[in-house]
């Protein structure tokens, strides 16, 4: 019985990176063009979504999302979430209707195809690297004077320990925030670990649970005040995590 079991994760799991792979491919011609100039990326945003929408309904995921707060066009956030699986970012993309940059590792920036798009669209940050990391404040100041949204995960990535529920935050979403007086919406995936995580012979179909939380107000905040920022944000995470409300 369990040798069948994972016989048909694995056939779930090779279907994930064809999926992903044949996506890419059938829209790479639209998202290299939506690229080129950095004054199109609303439209990168829609083809990137459209994508996001493809993986998860390919894979047989229900997006289940509850909202005390409604993003709006125009108006910048820092958005901030849990960080547990390959999943994360689609669900992001489907969640946000209006667009959003990401600040990601430069090193996912080397993967053939998704690389180019990804090094060309998303704000990198290599964090043994301290100019990168100042770069990543001037870039965001770039993007939120165009009206956009800026999203970290701010464990800095996601937990080899599976067990942990959520690991301890990195300083560089709330300086930003608190720099660029951007209220912190915190988002909190229930289900993606659950569904698919790295763990490889696990998850499969179903309900993935994403809760948006109201905003934090920054203006109040010195800078010399984001570890208690960053420490209200996290207990917010992590109380709706360990309490669901959907």
């Amino acid at each position: 019985m369990i040798f069948f079991k994972n016989i048909a994760i694995l056939l779930y799991r090779i279907w994930y990176y064809i999926l992903t792979a044949a996506s890419i491919i059938v829209l790479f011609t639209f998202l290299f063009i939506s690229v080129l100039r950095s004054t199109w990326y609303p439209t990168f945003f829609k083809i990137a979504r459209i994508w996001a929408y493809i993986i998860l309904i390919g894979m047989g995921f229900k997006p289940v999302i509850k909202k005390e707060f409604e993003l709006k066009k125009g108006i910048s956030h820092m958005i901030v979430a849990n960080h547990t699986s390959m999943i994360d970012i689609m669900l992001m993309l489907y969640i946000t209707k209006y667009p959003v940059v990401f600040v990601g590792k430069k090193e996912l920036s080397n993967i053939p195809l998704f690389g180019f798009i990804y090094k060309r669209t998303c704000i990198l940050v290599d964090r043994n690297d301290s100019k990168s990391r100042r770069n990543v404040y001037k870039s965001a100041q770039q993007k939120i004077n165009q009206g956009y949204s800026i999203c970290i995960f701010p464990e800095g990535g996601v937990p080899f320990d599976e067990s942990i529920v959520l690991d301890t935050f990195k300083n560089g979403a709330f300086r930003l925030a608190i720099e660029h007086h951007l209220p912190i919406v915190p988002i909190i995936f229930h289900d993606n670990k659950k569904r698919f995580s790295y763990t490889f012979f696990s998850g499969g179909p179903g309900k993935i649970r994403a809760f948006i939380h109201a905003p934090l107000a920054t203006t109040n905040y010195s800078l010399e005040m984001k570890r208690e920022l960053k420490a209200k944000t996290r207990a917010i995470i992590l109380n709706e995590l360990e309490n669901p409300s959907l």
